[in-house]
Formats: structure tokens, C-alpha cells, sequence
């Protein structure tokens, strides 16, 4: 039997100001579990990461979730997901998603958020990984980013290599597509 394919999620504990970033996060989950596919996630039960996970579990999805002990309480530790794994610290929390997935999605959030997208793009660059960052671009939330990313190219901080590495999706129905080039 081969081992599931795996999808880290990153995304807000918060559900934003825009019903489409909520609608975003339902959809994904429900379409990893209607594909077989694993989420795995920061393991909160709030926000779009509660979204995301309740609609896998609706869909008869895996879930693993991976929280920090100090973030149980705040973000609601989700503690009925097939693979629950609590941390010591945040960094750790950080390195277990990234190590059980096989691709990286994104969806809108703060600067956790962007503090996974980064350390996961960065451990990219140094080739301690080469998997697929997948970026969902709901309603433009993330056109500053990218105007970000090829800024700091343009300016000589990172190699053109890095825009390479993150695959900007308007939505779900696209990250599908793009996801099953993926799978082994």
C-alpha cells in the first residue's frame, strides 16, 4: 500500500474580513477528502484552520494537526483529527507539518501565515525540500506578496529561483488540477 499523499495547509486562525476566504477553506478541505489526500495542519479549531479541518473530517478526510502547547487553549486545540501532536514550541510545530507533507497550500492569514510560507520557501532555496508551495490567490489577497517576492528579486535579496518555487492559484478547483500533477 503506498503511504497517502499529504497536504500541509497554512492559513489564518481568524476567517478575515472577505466570505470568501471562509468559502476557500471549506472547499479545500472537502476537496482533499473527496481526493484521498491527507490535510495537514496546525491543528486549531478556529478560524480558517477550523474550516478547513471540519470539512475534511465531513468528507471522511485524514487529518493530522500539529500544535504548540502554549497555542491549545487559543486556537482550540482540534483533538478529534485522526493524527493530533502536540509541541513544545512553535518551531517544532513548524518542522512536523512540513516533514509529513508531500505539498505545501496556503490560503489568506496574518503573519503566521507568512512565517510558514517563508520558512517553508527558505528550506526550498537551501534544498532541504523540494516540494510544491502552492499559494490560492482568493479575490487578490495575495497580490501584495508576490508584488513583494519579485521586488526583492528585482533588488538583488533573492535569486529569480524563488518566484519559481511558489504556484499562484485563484482557487480551489485550480489547486485540484495542479495538486494531482503531484501525486506518485
Amino acid at each position: 500500500m503506498s503511504p497517502t499523499f499529504s497536504v500541509c495547509v497554512y492559513c489564518g486562525s481568524r476567517d478575515g474580513t472577505d466570505p470568501a476566504y471562509a468559502q476557500a477553506a471549506t472547499d479545500c478541505g472537502t476537496m482533499l477528502a473527496k481526493n484521498g489526500w491527507r490535510l495537514v495542519y496546525g491543528a486549531g479549531d478556529v478560524g480558517l484552520m477550523g474550516r478547513v479541518a471540519r470539512a475534511a473530517q465531513i468528507g471522511g478526510g485524514d487529518t493530522f494537526g500539529v500544535i504548540p502547547q502554549h497555542l491549545m487553549d487559543w486556537e482550540v486545540g482540534k483533538t478529534d483529527l485522526t493524527t493530533f501532536i502536540v509541541t513544545e514550541t512553535m518551531h517544532e510545530r513548524k518542522k512536523v507539518m512540513l516533514m509529513n507533507a508531500n505539498a505545501v497550500v496556503v490560503l489568506p492569514g496574518g503573519a503566521g501565515s507568512l512565517d510558514e510560507l517563508f520558512e517553508a520557501l527558505t528550506w526550498r532555496q537551501l534544498e532541504l525540500h523540494d516540494k510544491p508551495v502552492f499559494v490560492i490567490n482568493t479575490n487578490g489577497y495575495w497580490d501584495p506578496l508576490l508584488t513583494m517576492i519579485d521586488h526583492m528579486i528585482d533588488n538583488g535579496f533573492a535569486d529569480a529561483s524563488l518566484r519559481g518555487y511558489v504556484e499562484v492559484v485563484s482557487d480551489i478547483g485550480a489547486l485540484e488540477t495542479a495538486l494531482s500533477k503531484h501525486v506518485a
